[in-house]
């Protein structure tokens, strides 16, 4: 009966001695955007977070409605998306708290090199979602949207309604939705020879550019700012605060910031430092 007695003293050590380990773990859960996945930002600024601080920032990339969804379930600790009217709903809502924007980037219109519906050169979005609808109608284009309730996708919907246009009607026929995110939207958007609306630093991640070309940039309606809130604990008490709160502090200070804005793909800067805090927050 030896052996018994040996295992028994041998259980805590089993039970214990791993857990104890994870229980050490220093990490938080963010929900964000694929943009920010795809483009590389966070391979490029949460290894210098980590150095600086051995808390280890686990990236849930979904588009922004879910990412808000999500952590309005408590399903997170902190949350880095872009749509400024929803984050303000989420933190009306109680869900969150210490908004700030950390930084900013365009959308841009690309589509097929040879441009059927004849936007390129123009600088007034609305107008170019005009000619790619009657192009579309004629038989002539395709339109695909990321259709997931993204941020992206939430800036197409504005940008049609600035057209004076509702593409939905158009379902199946030359408006195509891919309920996708950015990049496998690019894709799709390549092998079918379609206009899409990306944000540019996914662009120019993006490899399999093949037939698409980037045919209209600069519109002040294409700005889009990214914007930081830590999940509010008095809601969701198993939030890491002060873990998420250390993260949001890094990312607005001088080191988070230049952290962003040194991250480049062939050699252009994709993201751009601009902190502005809710005071309304608790920020």
């Amino acid at each position: 009966m030896r052996w018994w007695w040996f295992a028994l003293a041998l259980l805590p050590a089993l039970l214990f001695g791993p857990s104890s380990g994870l229980a050490g773990e220093r990490f938080i859960i963010l929900q964000s955007t694929t943009s920010t996945q795809n483009s590389g930002l966070f391979d490029h600024i949460l290894p210098r977070f980590r150095a600086a601080t051995g808390i280890e920032v686990r990236v849930v990339a979904v588009g922004t409605g879910q990412a808000l969804r999500n952590a309005a379930r408590g399903d997170g600790d902190a949350v880095l998306v872009h749509s400024p009217e929803d984050e303000a709903r989420f933190v009306a809502a109680g869900h969150g708290i210490l908004r700030c924007r950390v930084f900013f980037n365009d959308f841009v219109l690309v589509g097929p090199a040879e441009d059927p519906a004849g936007i390129r050169g123009l600088s007034d979005v609305a107008a170019a979602l005009r000619r790619i609808a009657r192009a579309g109608a004629a038989g002539r284009a395709l339109f695909l949207s990321r259709g997931d309730d993204s941020g992206t996708h939430k800036k197409e919907r504005r940008l049609w309604r600035a057209a004076g246009l509702d593409p939905t009607a158009a379902s199946g026929s030359w408006y195509r939705e891919a309920g996708a995110g950015m990049g496998a939207t690019l894709n799709m958007a390549q092998a079918l020879g379609a206009y899409t609306l990306s944000d540019r630093a996914t662009w120019l991640a993006f490899a399999n550019r093949r037939g698409l070309a980037l045919l209209l940039e600069g519109d002040e309606r294409l700005f889009n700012p990214y914007g930081i809130m830590v999940v509010n604990p008095a809601r969701h008490p198993g939030v890491r605060f002060q873990l998420a709160k250390a993260f949001r502090d890094w990312l607005i200070s001088p080191a988070g910031q230049e952290a962003v804005a040194s991250f480049r793909v062939r050699g252009q800067q994709l993201f751009f430092p601009d902190v502005r805090c809710d005071e309304r927050s608790g920020s």
